[in-house]
């Protein structure tokens, strides 16, 4: 059975283990965030498939990352900003809009990465995860636990920072081998 899943449409693609910040200013997505707090849930980050991210509902894409709150605050031009983190993956398999304008999707659960080690052939992508990290600094990016011998970790860490435009960043997106999905960032580079 799908599980229904509030959706943020973005024009971006927020990948596993990632960090987003937002600014939140429309009530339907201010009232998202409220419920999301009260509830202790998420809620679905999509591309845009057609629309924009103001105004009236966007269509998202079909695939999606469920978005953690980690921080809030108000900022300095008094709107909500907000830092996320991207969890797990999501197929959205139908999509209503509510009388507010808020997406609202039937979601299937994409399994969890399995956990595999970097292969021979993708030795190279973790090199350079290593050096993009130490050049952007702590202060930059907050990563959690760094495991560079893990393929599906440095597939999303890549996928995070690399200036990829947003159809390659939704295809890795939507790949469930890591190892496919280094092969594809291989062939990026």
């Amino acid at each position: 059975m799908p599980d229904s899943l509030p959706l943020f449409p973005l024009n971006t693609v927020l990948v596993p283990g990632a960090a987003l910040g937002l600014r939140v200013f429309e009530p339907r997505y201010l009232d998202l965030v409220r419920d999301c707090g009260r509830h202790g849930t998420g809620f679905g980050v999509c591309l845009i498939a057609q629309g924009t991210e103001a105004g009236a509902p966007a269509t998202p894409m079909a695939w999606g990352t469920e978005a953690r709150i980690e921080d809030f605050d108000n900022g300095p031009d008094g709107l909500l900003h907000l830092r996320l983190r991207g969890g797990r993956r999501f197929h959205v398999t139908r999509t209503r809009v509510r009388d507010n304008g808020l997406v609202v999707g039937e979601v299937a659960w994409c399994d969890p990465d399995p956990v595999a080690e970097l292969q021979p052939q993708h030795a190279l992508l973790g090199d350079v995860l290593r050096r993009i990290l130490e050049q952007l600094g702590e202060a930059d990016v907050r990563v959690p636990e760094p495991r560079f011998d893990d393929a599906a970790w440095v597939g999303w860490r890549l996928a995070e920072l690399l200036p990829l435009t947003l159809p390659q960043r939704q295809r890795l997106l939507q790949e469930d081998d890591p190892d496919r999905r280094l092969d594809d960032l291989l062939g990026m580079l």
